[in-house]
């Protein structure tokens, strides 16, 4: 019991000590106790005169122009602004209190636009302090301790427990828009990365399958945003083009094909010359023995061999090009051979830096907590392992790449591995997360209608050329369903039916959660209701329409309308749309965060379907009986313009190719 209330008269006594360190804090902030300095206290009046300018000056500008300049940017993040705009109003009425800003979009528009829920936080945290209030009087507070006025606001008030309400001001959104249609879809102010992104990855004489689908799409998505906002990206694509596999390949093309060097093999089918090769492999002793041998004389750089292994590796290259150039993929080739050299010195490193460790003839690693499973860096044999290329290509990417940051696009099977990677390489002083920065972006694995492993029918896996084969075909029939066929040059037939394909392909992987599975169905990608790539594709095309409708400049010189309309939003359909497209940016910052792009997807869909209210409820044209063009309401016209080019952009980061007509 003595030691209980000795642990009490501690705690209190802490207690007593923070709070007159609060008190000092406070007293600080007003003068008090500071009066005896002259030279302080006379900096500290100027600087409150100082501050009461500089809230007249922006008080000005806000009533000149109908709000302040420095939030009309299109790049601007409104849950940013209104983060900093309440984290100063806590900090204002409740001095050093540790709670920040807590914004989020509400849920219902009688709750306003956005809400600041930290009043409750704050009224719990006054509350441990011996402060008694409520949490709607916490808010009051807040409110009262706004910055007045506030550009991007047009009213706040308090809602049931201590909620702050939040409502956009019209005039902001106005300027907003515009600014957006003058300057374009800018990406917000990030300092700027040199990044290593390393998906799709397939290995040499194996067909792409499915497998690599979502690497693939992912990947080059993750890419097309980091690009967006400005990195620079390099795009690895690190093929298995080293192993063991080689010597039975090499050895079966001095069979099948003993002139390879100087007579071109004609090697159409690789998938299947590589299982002759392993058939042979498993069941002939002698041809298993040369294969190894192969293998040594290929690691020793023999050249004949060398030649062999290129040409069986350039097979492959044209297979996956094949496959990169219909979805619009752009990668470099960084195959493990890259890093042949580069291994060994890796492992010396390690070695003198006494980090491995003799395990029943291999050397391994453990990670920095010696937990989970270690890495095999030699082998028993003395050979080299994926573990060993994966850490000579961290290093390289960081070292001689200047990586700033690394991105690991891979099933999510391989997490545990990414993270003893990412452990053993802290621990060998290779990565320093205060300057590096390293995702594993891991995903699910794609299932067939059935719930399972997505499989042919006879059980194999599904080849990646065919899926999209099936994928054009099933797109064609849509379209001549929609009798498209007939309005349609057949150029423009064959460019609908490969923006429907590809893009229901990529978006409704890209739509799923990535950490979740997901069911790949042609019959639910195709449909044109609903969160789909065709449907979405429908709405951008006839957005795309409205002002080519107009005729005259709106067709033929937006620039010019932009620039001559005065921009009035004032239908509430008008107003809700605009305020779903002001969201862009802070969007772009959520996917910085978790790198997920189905909460662009959802965006996009939010826009698509608040879109199709705005225009059932808004004649953007109105025509006579004759059929003729009687009135254009421009703002509107310009609302259209704005969503198409928002629409673009997320297009473009997602990989699909609207066409003009579909």
């Amino acid at each position: 019991m003595a030691g209980l209330d000795n642990a009490v008269k501690c705690i209190k006594t802490i207690e007593q000590e923070v709070r007159l360190l609060q008190t000092e804090i406070s007293n600080t902030r007003q003068g008090i106790g500071l009066e005896d300095n002259a030279d302080l206290k006379k900096l500290m009046e100027e600087n409150v005169k100082l501050k009461h300018r500089l809230e007249i000056l922006k008080s000005a500008i806000a009533k000149e122009g109908g709000q302040a300049s420095s939030v009309s940017s299109p790049k601007e993040s409104i849950i940013g602004a209104l983060q900093d705009v309440f984290g100063d109003a806590i900090q204002k009425a409740y001095p050093g209190t540790p709670v920040a800003a807590v914004i989020t979009i509400s849920s219902s528009p009688k709750f306003g636009d956005y809400q600041c829920n930290s009043a409750m936080q704050i009224a719990q945290h006054l509350k441990q302090q011996s402060v008694k209030t409520s949490p709607r009087e916490v808010a009051q507070n807040l409110i009262n301790e706004l910055q007045s006025p506030v550009a991007c606001i047009e009213k706040v008030e308090v809602a049931g427990a201590g909620y702050v309400n939040i409502f956009l001001s019209r005039s902001y959104g106005e300027q907003r828009i515009m600014s957006l249609l003058k300057e374009g879809i800018l990406a917000p102010v990030l300092e700027k990365k040199r990044v290593v992104v390393d998906f799709s990855s397939p290995n040499v004489a194996k067909e792409m399958h499915v497998g690599h689908l979502r690497s693939t799409i992912i990947g080059d998505s993750i890419c097309r945003f980091l690009e967006f906002l400005g990195h620079d990206v390099l795009r690895i694509n690190h093929i298995g083009d080293w192993g063991t596999q080689f010597g039975m390949l090499i050895a079966h093309l001095q069979d099948r094909f003993p002139n390879f060097q100087t007579v071109s093999p004609p090697i159409s089918d690789l998938q299947a010359f590589y299982k002759e090769s392993k058939v042979r492999f498993d069941s002939d002793e002698v041809f298993k023995k040369r294969a190894y041998e192969c293998v040594v004389k290929l690691q020793s750089g023999e050249p004949s061999y060398l030649k062999a292994w290129n040409l069986i590796c350039d097979v492959s290259r044209r297979e996956f090009q094949t496959i990169y150039n219909r979805l619009d993929v752009k990668l470099i080739e960084r195959g493990e051979s890259f890093y042949q050299s580069r291994m060994q010195q890796i492992v010396d490193e390690l070695k003198n830096g006494g980090m491995l460790e003799q395990d029943e003839g291999r050397l391994i690693m453990w990670g920095e907590d010696h937990t989970g499973i270690p890495l095999t860096v030699v082998k028993s044999d003395g050979g080299f392992t994926y573990d060993t290329s994966d850490m000579a290509a961290i290093k390289q990417r960081l070292y001689e790449e200047k990586a700033d940051w690394l991105i690991y696009v891979t099933d999510a099977g391989q997490a545990t591995h990414f993270q003893t990677i990412f452990s053993c390489a802290k621990r060998a002083k290779i990565l320093d997360l205060s300057k590096h920065r390293v995702d594993h972006v891991g995903f699910g694995v794609v299932l067939g209608e059935d719930g399972k492993k997505f499989k042919t029918r006879s059980g194999d896996t599904v080849k990646l050329a065919e899926l999209l084969d099936e994928g054009l075909k099933r797109s064609m029939d849509k379209l001549l369903q929609k009798e498209r066929n007939l309005v349609l040059t057949p150029g423009e037939l064959q460019a609908a039916q490969e923006s429907v394909a590809y893009g229901c392909i990529k978006y409704a992987d890209l739509s799923h959660n990535r950490n979740n599975e997901y069911v790949f169905s042609f019959d639910k990608m195709l449909e044109d209701k609903g969160n789909t790539a065709v449907y979405l594709l429908y709405a951008y095309t006839r957005i795309r329409s409205i002002a080519r409708n107009c005729g005259g400049d709106y067709a033929n010189n937006i620039d010019q309308v932009i620039e001559s309309t005065d921009f009035r939003i004032e239908h509430e359909k008008e107003w809700k749309l605009a305020k779903v497209l002001l969201r862009f940016t802070d969007v772009t910052l959520l996917i910085m965060k978790n790198l997920s792009l189905h909460h662009l997807c959802e965006f996009v869909y939010e826009i698509c379907t608040t879109f199709s209210e705005f225009y059932d409820s808004c004649y953007c044209i109105e025509k006579n009986k004759q059929g003729e063009i009687v009135k254009v309401y421009a703002s509107r016209v310009l609302l259209c313009e704005a969503t198409s080019r928002v629409l673009g952009k997320c297009f473009d980061i997602l990989g699909l190719k609207p066409v003009h007509k579909i």
